[in-house]
């Protein structure tokens, strides 16, 4: 690629754009997005769920909507949003309440059920923070490739779900930052030798919520050499079109 724009925190790369309306088994009724890449296939699909609710997570929680705004063009990589029951975005609202994660798992399968309806292959979960207990006792389920976990605090997480994971069919690693305020990386090593086949990466400097451009681009950098293994780094700048989004 030719050089181009510098790729920043409010860059928004091209892709292709849908709002969605997911339907649980429950009968709610989620809002969300799905981005695309704007012409080849998807090489992969992630699917995110955003931090805790109940203190600002949603799917425009900043790392996923950067994993929105760039992997699509940056990895052809699909990334699918959506706010668990009870949240709200500029998007819109779902319908239902905060469930600590438990109606959560309906909402989550709501959002694999949609993509493999969509014949969306390669498919991986994402959660971050409360993303992660979500991700953890519900998305031991087919035909999920395997589950990134951003900041997990294991807050609703049992030791015996963590368990369960050993002998799944699917690769699991935990993103810890080394200076996380709620599991940092020697607790969290400690929480999960329950299942030694989680890999648990520490990653030097950063903080539970990522706040930062360099933590965001080494992040995605990181997602995507587990997604598609053997993929080079994500460029830095960007020759074609670009728009820069903006809070005001």
């Amino acid at each position: 690629m030719t050089a181009g724009s510098e790729i920043t925190a409010n860059s928004v790369l091209p892709a292709r754009r849908f709002p969605l309306r997911l339907q649980t088994s429950d009968g709610l009724r989620l809002v969300g997005e799905l981005a695309l890449p704007q012409e080849a296939t998807p090489k992969a699909t992630i699917i995110c769920v955003h931090p805790l609710p109940t203190h600002g997570g949603m799917m425009d929680s900043h790392v996923l909507r950067k994993m929105a705004w760039r992997l699509p063009a940056l990895a052809d990589i699909a990334v699918l949003r959506f706010n668990t029951r009870g949240t709200s975005s500029e998007a819109g609202s779902s319908e239902g309440a905060f469930d600590e994660a438990r109606g959560e798992g309906r909402d989550l399968r709501a959002a694999i059920h949609y993509a493999v309806g969509q014949e969306l292959a390669n498919i991986w979960l994402l959660g971050w923070s409360f993303g992660t207990d979500v991700v953890l006792k519900h998305g031991d389920i087919e035909p999920v490739r395997g589950a990134l976990l951003l900041s997990p605090p294991l807050r609703f997480t049992t030791a015996e779900e963590l368990r369960s994971w050993q002998d799944a069919p699917r690769e699991v690693v935990a993103f810890v930052p080394e200076y996380d305020d709620f599991l940092p990386p020697d607790a969290a090593i400690e929480a999960f030798a329950v299942a030694p086949r989680i890999k648990v990466v520490p990653v030097p400097e950063a903080k539970h919520l990522w706040v930062g451009e360099r933590f965001v681009a080494d992040l995605l950098n990181r997602i995507v050499a587990e997604v598609l293994p053997g993929s080079p780094p994500l460029p830095s700048t960007w020759s074609g079109p670009i728009e820069r989004w903006s809070d005001l």
